[in-house]
């Protein structure tokens, strides 16, 4: 029943910047539980790198690395093209791809609302589009093609101080999820989004490279620590398999309770 549930196999994904972090998870976890597996970012030697790792650990599924730029909009029809190259359908697209901006307000450029904006959401969603005709040809009512964006918990609740364009590109990700799935669910593809909290990877480096650091910043999580790899892997699979195939225009957190967190309890002094 589980292999029923939660298996992959005979299925074709794209995970995008799946070279490292999150998406490097993602890739893992789809390509364990069967999945072939294509991953692309800008860096050509990391995504090889990583496909390696997977094919190198005996999983069920496989992966295959191309470089592939989701920041414009070449970039996003050679990633197309690229896909088609490589199959004629999808069954899960994976827009993982993404980056950050952080400066103190009063200091905070023009151009970093461009260049965030254009990878965060635009490409994010002319990639989805463009790719749209390989994944409606996948699905179909039992099984539907699955789409699956990276929000974050910075776009449900103002937690991302010094992070302006970045909070915004992921909560215009979170409603054009919800958009998307109302449009595209008579088309047999169902589309969610995940919010993570703090995980390792090289865009919380800053904050999260060394265990010391990590610990620290799990501390003020609700569970008491940040995200593991199988938690992004758990949630993906199951968004992507037959456990999910009734769920669609949900944003799924995986943040540890952070989404809840508001302020102390007002009458906590009162109460010792």
């Amino acid at each position: 029943m589980l292999n029923e549930l939660f298996g992959l196999q005979g299925k074709t994904a794209l995970v995008t910047g799946g070279g490292t972090g999150i998406g490097a998870m993602i890739a893992k976890g789809l390509a364990g539980a069967g999945a072939r597996v294509l991953i692309c970012s800008r860096k050509g030697e990391v995504v090889e790198a990583m496909a390696a790792e997977i094919n190198a650990a005996g999983l069920p599924g496989s992966a295959e690395a191309f470089v592939g730029d989701v920041g414009s909009e070449a970039g996003v029809e050679g990633i197309v093209s690229e896909v088609s190259k490589r199959t004629d359908s999808l069954n899960i697209l994976v827009n993982n791809a993404g980056i950050t901006w952080g400066t103190p307000l009063g200091k905070f450029p023009f151009k970093a609302w461009e260049k965030v904006m254009n990878v965060n959401v635009a490409g994010l969603f002319h990639l989805s589009q463009s790719l749209l005709p390989l994944l409606m040809k996948s699905g179909n009512a039992s099984d539907p093609a699955r789409i699956v964006n990276l929000g974050s918990v910075m776009g449900k609740r103002p937690m991302g101080d010094g992070a302006y364009s970045y909070a915004a590109s992921k909560a215009a990700v979170h409603h054009l999820t919800e958009i998307l799935a109302k449009e595209l669910a008579s088309h047999h593809v169902t589309v969610n989004a995940l919010a993570p909290g703090p995980f390792q990877s090289n865009m919380t480096a800053f904050a999260t490279a060394s265990d010391e650091q990590a610990e620290a910043v799990g501390k003020d999580v609700p569970l008491g620590r940040i995200g593991a790899p199988s938690d992004a892997q758990g949630a993906t699979i199951f968004l992507c398999s037959k456990a999910g195939a009734y769920v669609t225009g949900e944003i799924v957190p995986i943040d540890g309770g952070l989404h809840v967190v508001t302020s102390g309890n007002i009458f906590a002094s009162a109460m010792g």
